[in-house]
C-alpha cells in the first residue's frame, strides 16, 4: 500500500480543457480544444506546467516535451452529461449525474418569468440566451433608465441576473437572486442562479467581482461531506462553496481574482496541515473564455504558471497537489459558451514519483475516490482511485 498524504491541495483551472470529447459534436463543440487551440495561436510561456507534463497531454507550440514529466499525468472524461461548473465539480467529488440540468436556449418559460417579476415587484429585461458582456452592453442603458434587472441564460443551466450596482445595490441583487433560487432551482431544477453585478457608463460597462452563485444542493453525498463528518478541514477557495451550496465545507474564502485565489492558497498552506484545500480559479472562464479573449486567456495561463512555480517548493513531504479543470471554454471558436472537453490531470508532491502515466480516466470522480481513499473515509459510489498508481515512497 502507498503511504497516504496528510494534506491534499486541489486546484481547478476553470474551463482549461485539452480537447473535444468523443461526444462533443452532440453539444455543438466538435473541434474545441481550449488549451491546444490557444497554443496554436500563441506561444505559451508556461515552463512550470510544461515541466510537470502538460505538453504531453495536449500539443503546444514551442520546445519538445522533456524526457520525463516531473508529475504524474493523465486526462479525464466527464461521465455526466453536460459541461457546466456544477456538474464538473460535483462529479469530481463523487456525484455522476444521469441526466443534464435543463437548459433554455430560447429563454425561460413565460410563467416562470411572470412569477419572478411578481415576487420581486419589478419587470425584467432580456430573458434570452446571451453572452454576459454582450447583454449588458445591449441592455445596460435601458436597465439604468428603468431599474429593471436583466435576466439571461447561456448554453448552461443558469438563471443569471445582471444589475448595475448603483441601480440595484449588491445586497438587494442578492435578495432578488434568493427569490430566483426558490423558483428556478428549487422548483424548476435549474442548476444555478448567478448574480452578475456591473458598474460603469453606457459603452463602458464592466462586471465586478461581486458575482455570487446560488447552486442546487448536491444530489447525493460527496467526498466533502465525508471529510467534514470525519473531522477533517475542508477549505473552499473561490466559488467552490457556492457550487456545493455550502455543504461539506468547514471554511470558505471567496476571492476577487485568480491572483487573489493563489494568494489564499499560499496563505492557507501556512495555516492548515491536514485535510483538503479545494480552489477554483474562475477568471480563465469568466474573463477570457466567455469573452473569446485568446490573448487574455494566454496571459492568465502564464500568470498562473508563475504562481505555481512559487507554490511548488512550499509543498511539504505529506502534501499532494492536484491540478485539473471542470470543462472547456475555447476562446478561438465562435461560441462564447463552455465546451465539452477532456481535462488535464496533473498530480505532484515530494513523494509522488515523476512520470507516472495515469492514462485516460473514465470520470472526474476518480479524483474524489482518490481523496476518499487517501483519508480513509470509505469508498464512493463512483470513480476509481489512482492513489496506488502514484507510487509514493517514504
Amino acid at each position: 500500500m502507498p503511504s497516504h498524504f496528510n494534506r491534499v491541495i486541489l486546484i481547478v483551472l476553470d474551463s482549461v480543457g485539452i480537447g473535444a470529447l468523443d461526444d462533443a459534436a452532440a453539444y455543438g463543440d466538435e473541434g474545441s480544444n481550449t488549451l491546444g487551440n490557444i497554443g496554436r495561436r500563441r506561444h505559451l510561456q508556461i515552463p512550470t506546467l510544461r515541466g510537470l507534463g502538460l505538453d504531453r497531454l495536449v500539443s503546444l507550440s514551442g520546445p519538445e516535451p522533456r524526457d520525463q514529466p516531473q508529475a504524474a499525468i493523465g486526462r479525464m472524461v466527464e461521465a455526466s452529461p453536460g459541461k457546466d461548473s456544477v456538474t464538473g465539480h460535483w462529479e469530481m467529488m463523487g456525484i455522476v449525474l444521469d441526466r443534464p440540468f435543463p437548459v433554455f436556449p430560447h429563454g425561460f418559460p413565460p410563467d416562470l418569468i411572470a412569477e419572478f417579476e411578481k415576487r420581486i415587484g419589478r419587470a425584467t429585461l432580456g430573458n434570452v440566451a446571451a453572452s454576459g458582456t454582450e447583454i449588458i452592453d445591449r441592455l445596460g442603458a435601458e436597465h439604468v433608465r428603468s431599474g429593471w434587472p436583466i435576466v439571461y441564460t447561456s448554453a448552461d443551466s443558469v438563471f443569471q441576473i445582471a444589475a448595475h450596482e448603483l441601480v440595484i445595490p449588491v445586497d438587494e441583487l442578492y435578495r432578488i437572486c434568493e427569490t430566483a433560487f426558490d423558483l428556478a432551482v428549487e422548483r424548476s431544477g435549474i442548476g444555478r442562479v448567478i448574480a452578475r453585478p456591473f458598474v460603469g457608463q453606457p459603452g463602458r460597462f464592466m462586471r465586478t467581482s461581486h458575482r455570487k452563485d446560488y447552486a442546487m444542493r448536491p444530489a447525493g453525498e460527496t467526498v466533502l461531506d465525508r471529510l467534514k463528518a470525519a473531522g477533517l478541514p475542508v477549505v473552499a477557495v473561490g466559488k467552490v462553496e457556492d457550487l456545493f451550496a455550502g455543504r461539506g465545507i468547514t471554511r470558505a474564502i471567496h476571492t476577487a481574482s485568480d491572483d487573489e485565489g493563489m494568494d489564499v492558497v499560499e496563505s492557507e498552506m501556512n495555516q492548515i496541515r491536514r485535510g483538503l484545500m479545494f480552489a477554483n480559479l474562475v477568471d480563465f472562464d469568466t474573463l477570457y473564455g466567455h469573452r473569446n479573449d485568446v490573448e487574455g486567456y494566454a496571459s492568465n495561463l502564464e500568470r498562473f504558471d508563475a504562481r505555481l512555480s512559487e507554490a511548488l517548493p512550499r509543498l511539504g513531504d505529506e502534501d499532494l497537489l492536484i491540478v485539473t479543470a471542470d470543462h472547456g471554454n475555447d476562446p478561438t471558436t465562435p461560441s462564447t459558451d463552455h465546451s465539452r472537453e477532456y481535462v488535464p490531470l496533473i498530480v505532484t508532491g515530494p513523494r509522488v514519483k515523476p512520470g507516472v502515466d495515469l492514462g485516460t480516466r473514465k470520470t472526474f470522480a476518480d479524483v474524489g475516490q482518490t481523496i476518499a481513499e487517501n483519508f480513509g473515509v470509505g469508498t464512493m459510489a463512483h470513480g476509481t482511485s489512482f492513489l496506488a498508481q502514484l507510487r509514493t515512497s517514504n
